[in-house]
């Protein structure tokens, strides 16, 4: 099953907005096995999307269009879907009641016809009910292809998407499975890795392709299996990754799976009711920043400590000056030192902290560049890892960051065991 995604909007395409709509969009779909022809972006001109409309026709299984359907003027895409289908115009009494308790049951003003008039669907379309705002979503269908409108406001597309498109596809089609593993390396780039695993990309079957995502530092390797039997091609994927590991061990340090780690240590928290803070320096806020990006993380985050200058970890966190000038404040017994005391200054169960010489020089410290210790602090003992993570200084800190949600994360795993 394939679809096209095509965004309305002059704003879109003079750069004045992201066009997030149509990642989420994609990422939406792709879970539910639909493939992604392509992704359009036009104006929002009456002709233009006809002839796009007329284009897409029979080629693909499903359009989804975002944008165009305000309530003002220049919102064109109801009266061009009505031109394209041959129908009018009319008021469906549903969105017009909801539309009503929204502006004066709970906006508490005055509704007026610009709002009325977000209630005129096509006649033959089935109308998807749009809960958190006054533009309802358009499911209509000619010949081989189905055509389905959406607002282009990011929450109530979202919403749609989630609620009534993905549901009703799941119901209506039938689909393949598509499965993602996402490896991350760092330290090596695109044609040097493509070469140490030349022979192990030869021996993928049809089935799963390989694809390269390179980033400044960094190189994500995504394999993407297609097929009816969701148990064959997971259990291909997981050997195939054991295989890749083998050979470039040196550089894998993670996976980026559907949830995300941060997302993944959150919810394995909450489930089990535990909390987590942190003490940073080398990683400058950048764990504290990853975890609460989550929605809802204050039930488990209780905050932290960035303690980047060597007077911040005496002096906030009450790391003995002692311990410092002993063994230099890029060590294992300071990165101790910071988780334990920051768990006790926040009432923690679970503490991170993290020590390091990020670069670009080496300064007074005698750790190598790229040099970081991680601790995690339990509610038993501490773990204290040591690592090099080479350069550039954004792959140091990116490296540690994720590694240290790596480590908590195994941590809280051995106790669910």
């Amino acid at each position: 099953m394939k679809a096209t995604i095509v965004t309305i909007g002059d704003e879109i395409l003079i750069g004045q907005i992201i066009d997030t709509n149509s990642a989420f969009i994609a990422k939406s779909l792709d879970k539910i096995g639909v493939e992604i022809s392509e992704m359009i972006s036009i104006s929002d001109d009456k002709k233009h999307i006809l002839q796009t409309f007329s284009t897409l026709q029979n080629t693909v299984d499903l359009v989804i269009i975002t944008g165009g359907l305000g309530p003002t003027k220049d919102d064109v895409t109801k009266k061009t879907f009505c031109d394209y289908f041959e129908d009018e115009l009319v008021v469906n009494q549903l969105v017009l009641d909801h539309v009503t308790e929204l502006i004066e049951g709970i906006y508490k003003r005055t509704i007026t016809q610009i709002n009325k008039d977000q209630a005129l669907v096509p006649s033959k379309c089935t109308v998807l009910h749009n809960a958190v705002g006054t533009a309802p979503g358009m499911w209509m269908k000619k010949e081989e292809t189905v055509f389905i409108s959406l607002p282009g406001v990011p929450y109530e597309m979202k919403y749609l998407v989630e609620s009534e498109i993905i549901p009703k596809v799941v119901r209506e089609y039938s689909r393949p499975y598509i499965i993602h593993k996402t490896i991350l390396t760092y330290g090596q780039g695109e044609s040097l890795i493509s070469e140490r695993i030349q022979d192990w990309e030869n021996s993928l079957p049809e089935f799963i392709k390989l694809a390269y995502l390179p980033s400044p530092g960094k190189v994500r390797l995504r394999l993407s299996a297609r097929g009816t039997n969701k148990e064959v091609l997971e259990s291909a994927l997981d050997q195939y990754v054991r295989t890749l590991d083998l050979i470039i061990n040196d550089i894998i340090v993670g996976f980026e799976e559907d949830e995300t780690i941060e997302f993944q240590v959150g919810k394995m928290l909450k489930q089990q009711c535990k909390t987590l803070a942190t003490a940073e320096s080398c990683t400058g806020g950048k764990i504290a920043a990853l975890l609460t990006s989550i929605p809802g993380a204050s039930e488990y985050f209780r905050g932290s400590v960035v303690s980047y200058a060597t007077e911040a970890k005496i002096d906030i966190l009450g790391v003995p000056e002692s311990v410092i000038k002993e063994f230099s404040v890029v060590s294992a017994a300071v990165a101790s030192a910071m988780a334990l005391r920051v768990k006790q200054i926040m009432k923690t169960d679970y503490a991170i902290a993290t020590t390091g010489n990020a670069g670009p020089t080496k300064g007074d410290e005698n750790a190598e560049i790229g040099t970081v210790f991680i601790a995690l602090a339990t509610p038993d003992e501490v773990i204290v890892e040591k690592y090099n993570f080479g350069q550039p200084r954004d792959k140091v800190i990116d490296s540690a960051v994720i590694k240290s949600l790596e480590i908590l994360k195994k941590e809280i795993f051995k106790i669910v065991l």
